[in-house]
């Protein structure tokens, strides 16, 4: 799958979350001695920031897709107040280009709270594997409002982080080790920041999400976190041809290590680098601007390394994963973006004609059956009714099915996100975006664009959240009841923004997951 659509579809959904500092009313005056060295970060009235906290050594030069190794100490004080380097990623708009491959840092968010040692929340960032940093989000009021401590990741993106090659050890895999490297300092370092190393919440969106449901199946893994959350992360399944992005071929969502590592050897071909003996080193000593138009062309974990050596859903489905309390959701109307994004901003909406053509792409001789259950006719345009199935398609149905394969041995609560966007526009469309990819991360990460109810939302998602990671369980007073996942009696949260409420839905029959099971099972 080709990843050139992630780079638009990121800029969109990074406005969610970067319109607000990432640092809000702080001074600097926190120190914190790490197993590294002494950290001196930035300190408010109610919290404590550290920044662009080395958890690796820099993967430059001759370390350049191998895994990562330990962070050289460092003499005397180092100054924690500004965020590291993004790791190397092509320039999104609202964003700043990362070109740097000594990336691999980490940012720590503490509440000034007494009491004992806190829950840990570490977050992987979404952009497709290809964009994103973990200093885009402020975590300031997820620490204070759930009492947790907050930790944002880096991890190597794109070629730099999932090239596979036949003579490369670890292919396909660089992401994946990064993120356990930074669980593995957490779980050294979670003392020192108040916070409780048995206690530790993994949780991410889009590809920080699939990340956790690979770390779930990940052998490595075992022992790193104690709970798991995953949004908007599709991990299972096959993708139909064009659902998820324009011209895009059929694809299971984790390709093999022999596939990546034939598509890395004929890509090195191309740089001048074909001799199996030469290749990796050739590669290494060529800059990273004559990679990067490489970026796109990783953009997914591949199965069959060290760090992933089975398929994640095939793992989920025989139980072969780490046996850790799981929420797992996504949001009501996922595709919308896709839609808006690659349709309706270029000006070449969606027609009845164009409906009809996407559908026998996909869906070969079965699109008229599907075409039946999506009649143009209940839906206001096209566009509505080409989002609404592949969100089906594409996220809701897979999630649905992944918790039943789930909460058959841990207990797993689901949810879908019914609020609305409150922070992305894109320019020049009408087109109604609804909860929408990225919609709830302004509410867990809030900024100050939410009005009252908005801000509500916000408050029981935090205290959903936090409450799991505090006990495995999200039900906490005050909030209402959330049931967990039985596969006989499925129940799904649904997260709205009052006075619509917030409580159990049919996911499944709203969004014809049993056409869909009979269509693909």
């Amino acid at each position: 799958m080709n990843g050139r659509w992630w780079v638009v579809l990121a800029a969109c959904v990074a406005q969610l979350i970067s319109a607000a500092p990432a640092v809000a009313a702080v001074h600097e005056g926190a120190l914190v001695r790490t197993d590294l060295g002494w950290v001196k970060g930035a300190q408010g009235n109610d919290h404590r920031v550290f920044q662009g906290i080395p958890y690796a050594a820099a993967p430059t030069g001759n370390r350049r897709w191998r895994s990562p190794a330990p962070a050289r100490p460092w003499p005397g004080v180092r100054n924690a107040i500004k965020p590291g380097p993004r790791c190397v990623q092509r320039a999104t708009p609202g964003q700043p280009t990362g070109t740097s491959e000594d990336c691999l840092y980490l940012n720590v968010t503490v509440p000034r709270s007494p009491g004992g040692r806190k829950p840990v929340m570490v977050w992987l960032h979404g952009g497709g594997f290809i964009e994103g940093a973990g200093s885009d989000f402020d975590a300031h009021r997820l620490a204070t409002t759930g009492n947790v401590i907050v930790v944002t990741v880096n991890y190597r993106l794109g070629v730099f982080g999932l090239f596979a090659h036949p003579g490369l050890a670890g292919s396909g895999g660089f992401a994946l080790e990064d993120q356990q490297a930074a669980l593995r300092w957490v779980r050294r370092n979670a003392v020192a920041f108040g916070g409780d190393p048995g206690n530790i919440t993994l949780f991410g969106e889009s590809a920080g999400g699939k990340s956790v449901c690979a770390h779930l199946a990940s052998p490595r893994a075992a022992g790193l976190f104690q709970r798991a959350i995953m949004q908007s992360a599709p991990c299972t399944g096959t993708v139909p041809a064009g659902t998820m992005f324009p011209g895009v071929p059929a694809f299971r969502q984790w390709p093999s290590v022999a596939d990546r590592q034939a598509d890395g050897a004929r890509l090195a071909a191309g740089l001048g680098c074909a001799d199996p003996a030469t290749a990796l080193a050739c590669l290494r000593r060529l800059p990273t601007e004559r990679l990067l138009p490489l970026h796109d062309q990783f953009i997914t974990p591949a199965v069959g390394s060290p760090v992933l050596p089975r398929d994640p859903e095939r793992a989920l489905a025989a139980g072969m994963f780490h046996r850790v309390p799981v929420i797992s959701g996504a949001t009501r109307d996922e595709m919308r973006y896709m839609v808006a994004l690659f349709y309706e901003l270029p000006g070449t909406p969606i027609t009845g004609r164009t409906y009809a053509r996407l559908l026998r792409r996909a869906f070969g001789e079965q699109a008229d059956r599907v075409a039946r259950r999506y009649p143009l006719a209940q839906y206001a345009s096209p566009g509505l009714a080409w989002a609404t199935l592949t969100t089906d398609v594409v996220f809701a149905c897979p999630t649905y099915e992944r918790n039943r394969s789930l909460a058959q041995r841990v207990r797993t609560y689901a949810f879908e996100f019914a609020g609305d966007d409150v922070m992305t526009e894109i320019p020049g469309s009408d087109f109604p975006l609804g909860s929408a990819h990225g919609a709830e991360l302004a509410y867990l990460f809030p900024t100050p664009g939410l009005d009252d109810r908005r801000r509500q939302l916000s408050t029981t998602m935090i205290e959903y959240w936090t409450a799991f990671a505090r006990t495995g369980d999200p039900n906490a007073p005050g909030l209402p009841r959330w049931r967990t996942f039985d596969p006989a009696r499925p129940s799904t949260q649904s997260l709205a923004v009052p006075p619509d409420p917030t409580g159990p839905t049919d996911l499944a029959a709203a969004h014809r997951c049993a056409f869909w099971a009979g269509q693909f099972g």
